[in-house]
Formats: C-alpha cells, structure tokens, sequence
C-alpha cells in the first residue's frame, strides 16, 4: 500500500524525500480518507495504532503496539495541562511522547511544540523518531512540509517541531505550546533552566508540559515537582510507569535481571525509587525517604523574597527553638534560620525556616529576633562561628533579646555557639538517630534536598557534595547538639535525648532477646543474656562525651 502511494505521488515529495509530502501539494480525499482524518485528529491512541510506524531492535520496522499504560497516557496529556511522568527505563515514556508531540503538531495549527533533554543529541534523537513517524504516515494525514532538517520540522498548517539541548537560553523569547522535558532529574543546574524556561508556557492560557523521567535521587527539582504533584501542592498531574506496567516484564525477569547486575542497579533503573543508597550519607536512604515534603501554609518576608516559610503557625504554651547558620550574605552560602516545637516529648517538629543568601549582617539580628518572638520568644542558639559572632552581638547587646543561648558568660565570644568539630561530631551522630528513628518531622524541601547532599569528605567529616549547601543542614546539626546538653534546660523542663533515643532501642532488645529466659541457667549467679544486652547499650550510652 505504501510502495503504491508513493509512486502516485513522484514529485510531491520534500527535496526528493518521496515519504515527506512537500508544501502546496493538493490532494483529494476519499471518504474513507475523511472519516479517517476525523478519527486520528480526535483520539491519539487510534492515530497511533492505525499509522504509527516504530523501529524495533530485532524486527526493524513495525506498526506501532500500544501498551496498555501508554493508551493511559495519551489521555492523562489530552485531559491535564501540566503532565509529570516517572517511568522506569525502557518503558517507551520517550517515543510515547514523540508520536503524541507528532500528533499534536498535524492536528492543531499554528502551534510550536519544543523537545528538550539533557544532552542535544538525546533532543535530536526523540525528534528522530518523530520525523521516522512522519516518513511513514499515509500522504492524506501529512500537512506538508515546509522547513526539515534534523532538530526541527515546519508544516504547511504553520505548526512546527524543534528540538534542542536544555539550556537556560534555548528557547528564550518564543512562545511555546507544547514544552516536553525528557529526562528531567538528570538536567544540570535543573532549577535554573527551568525558571528561565517556564516563562515562554506560562504566557498562553492552553499551553502544555510534559516532563518525563527516571528518579536521579531527592537532590532535583523532578523529584520536588513528583512530592509536590503527589501532595497535589502544584499544578502538575503525576502520571507513572513501574517496570511491571510493561508486558513481558514479570517476576522471573525481575529475577534474572537482579541476577544479572544488582538488587540496587535494578531499583536505580527499573525501581521508580528516589535513592540508591549513596553509603557516604549522612542519613541512609530509608530515613530520607520517610521525610515528607509539605507545602507552607504562608510566607512571611521582611525582605522582597519569599525568605521565611511557615509549616506550622506558633501554639500557645507551645516550646520553641530557633537554630541559626550565619553566612556573608554575597550570594554564595546562605544566612538560614529553622524554628523547631520540642513541647511533644519524644517528637520534635520543624515549623518555620528561613533561607537568604544576600541578606545582610546588619538586618539578619533583625529578622531572627522577630522570627524568634513569634514563637513565644523562642530560645535563639546562634552559630559564632566567623561572621556569627557579629550577629549574636548584634541580637544580644543592641536588641537586647534575652532568650539567647550563651555558652559562657564572661566576654562578647561567649554569646552563641562556637562549632568545633566536636561539637559537629556529636550533632551529626545525633540527627542521625533522630531522623532514623523518625522522632523529627521535616517538612521544609530545601532542607531535605540539602540532607540528601549531605556526605561524608576525605577527612570524616560531613558537609554538602560539591555544587551543594548545607546551611539548612547545619542548623539542624546544631539543635541536635543543643538538646543533648544542659543548655537545653534553659527553660522550664529538660530534653533527656539519651534516654529519648535508647527507649525503643532497648524496648526492641527486650523483645529480640526474651525468648533465652525459657532455657535453665547453668549458673543461677550469671546474667541472663537479655540482661547483659541491655546493660552493655545503657552502659554505652552513659559513657557518651558531651
């Protein structure tokens, strides 16, 4: 049927490509052809299934067989107006979405449909597959082409298809319909591009996104977008792909793929998981995917940015720390602030952040204070390290805030905390056992984006992976320090941390343990071996150095 078309139509063809229909060229319609038309313009999955033609590895060229979940998507596009994909790999999210751009470019005219990815030849490369599925359309579902080359298609109806690499002035100043993102978690500099890119969508009432990806850990504006979209916190519909969605894949090829590389190569690519189990974190991949993001419930600025986040408004009677990073406010590191409730025992709770890395030492007391007095005059623990000893002056002498943690009083150095590597040691090992047990709830997603980039360097120590922060982080080290020591007693009650974190431990290895008192003793003056247990781990957690 194909080889017929085209000799019926020698001449009509793109610069010699007798597949491409060229510009101009007039053509009748049967009937048939007609109702055809009519069919493919209204469902994308008919258009797909009848004319579609794909590149298969070990049969070539094939007429194109929806998955089930591609059916599925193809109306999760036409129904919601901001698409998020997670699929795994291979799945065929990529030539889904390329038949569905290709669709959308014949039947709407007049509207600019751009591929982006993470590399231009992957751009190119979608585009390739769009441009496969044109050469092999029937001429009467062909607009003519008018412009083709290898990033990008113009049609007779107007309509035209680019692709390129993700950059933040790759299509800077157009007007774009259809904006599709291909392997979004994997984008450099992700939160920059795309703030310079959603300005060309955001112009038409109509226009549309689809991003599309496999999970590249919690350090990524994909993965926010997926919790934000999941918590329907922004206007992103999630749409996603398990390797059991694609047939053929069963439990036996789970198996011998597992077999074949790893039960953690398997999760990173076929998983859907955020994290693969980076070993030089801080805090394992379990403990980070128990946080979950929440949206603010307001922001409040003393500056022109939306600096200050507010998770939860201040309770009366209600207890508060107010945990403070200072940095030189010159655009690099970041001045953060973190309010957290210790009133529930046993369970502390992230209420309000502040995060600002060009404000000033002279207005940063300010701010701090006032966060502070909104919270029942919150205890204030300032980091005094370099520059912080400015500030903790600053809120103590001249604002005259007296619920300020002093380490020593004598002198203007003994305001605040000085952070040695003790001090950082202890903290560490402290928000450890506090997030992994899940006895502090953090809602706040720049400070777990920060804690999944939190890791281990050459030295021991802990601190962000290049190209990172830990501002956020470090405030959180720092009250973990706090509550382990008398100067969390400043106010009326003590925070015994010791005991709060060993309860369940110890809970735990009572129940692990109880079964051995159901054997004799063989000598009625030893110790049970429950007994020795739970008093080796209380033993081990008196001799902790504070």
């Amino acid at each position: 049927m194909m080889q017929h078309e085209l000799t019926e139509n020698q001449g009509f063809g793109y610069l010699g490509n007798m597949q491409v229909k060229q510009d101009g060229v007039q053509q009748s319609f049967t009937a048939h052809e007609i109702s055809e038309y009519a069919r493919c313009m209204d469902d994308p999955a008919y258009f797909a299934r009848n004319y579609i033609k794909v590149i298969n590895i070990d049969k070539g060229l094939i007429p194109f067989d929806l998955y089930p979940y591609q059916e599925k998507m193809f109306k999760h596009f036409l129904d919601n107006r901001f698409s998020l994909v997670l699929a795994c790999r291979q799945s065929g999210k990529s030539i889904s979405v390329a038949i569905y751009i290709l669709w959308y470019a014949i039947f709407h005219p007049n509207k600019t449909v751009a591929i982006l990815a993470n590399k231009g030849a992957t751009a190119r490369e979608i585009f390739g597959r769009v441009t496969l599925a044109l050469e092999h359309l029937p001429f009467f579902l062909q607009p003519g082409c008018k412009e083709l080359n290898k990033g990008s298609v113009k049609f007779s109806n107007e309509s035209r298809i680019i692709a390129s690499a993700t950059s933040g002035t790759s299509i800077r100043g157009m007007s774009i319909n259809l904006l599709y993102l291909d392997e979004f978690a994997f984008v450099e500099n992700s939160d920059t591009f795309y703030t310079s890119t959603y300005p060309v969508i955001s112009s038409g009432k109509n226009s549309q996104v689809i991003i599309t990806s496999t999970m590249n850990g919690v350090a990524n504006l994909f993965y926010r977008l997926w919790e934000g979209a999941q918590q329907g916190v922004n206007e992103y519909k999630p749409f996603r792909v398990d390797w059991f969605d694609v047939p053929g894949r069963d439990l036996a090829w789970k198996i011998q793929t597992i077999a074949n590389t790893s039960q953690l190569q398997f999760d990173q690519e076929f998983g859907n998981t955020a994290l693969g189990g980076n070993s030089n974190l801080l805090i394992s991949s379990a403990g980070l995917l128990s946080l979950q993001t929440r949206a603010p419930l307001r922001y409040k600025s003393i500056t022109r940015d939306k600096d200050t986040r507010i998770y939860l408004e201040p309770e009366p009677n209600h207890r508060y720390f107010v945990l403070v990073d200072v940095a030189k406010g010159c655009g690099q590191d970041y001045s953060t602030a973190t309010v957290i409730d210790v009133t529930s025992a046993g369970m502390f709770y992230q209420v309000c952040t502040y995060r600002n890395n060009l404000v000033s030492l002279l207005i940063l007391p300010d701010i701090i204070v006032n966060i502070a007095k909104m919270y029942n005059n919150a205890t204030l623990v300032i980091e005094s390290n370099s520059c912080g000893q400015v500030v903790c002056n600053a809120v103590h002498y001249e604002l005259e805030y007296e619920n300020v943690f002093l380490e020593s009083g004598i002198g203007k150095d003994g305001i605040g905390v000085n952070m040695t590597k003790k001090i950082k040691r202890i903290g560490c090992s402290n928000l450890k056992d506090l997030i992994e047990s899940g006895k502090l709830a953090i809602y706040d997603s720049d400070t777990i984006t920060e804690l999944s980039t939190f890791e281990s360097n050459s030295s021991g120590s802990y601190e962000a992976s290049q190209g990172n922060h830990d501002d956020l982080v470090m405030n959180l080290v720092l009250f973990s320090w706090f509550i382990s020591t008398s100067g969390a007693e400043m106010n009326d009650g003590d925070i015994n941390l010791r005991e709060m974190l060993y309860k369940d431990q110890i809970r735990a290895m009572e129940e692990d343990v109880s079964f051995v008192g159901l054997f004799p003793e063989s000598n009625s003056g030893r110790r049970s071996a429950s007994e020795n247990a739970i008093n080796d781990l209380i033993a081990q957690a008196k001799e902790w150095q504070f």
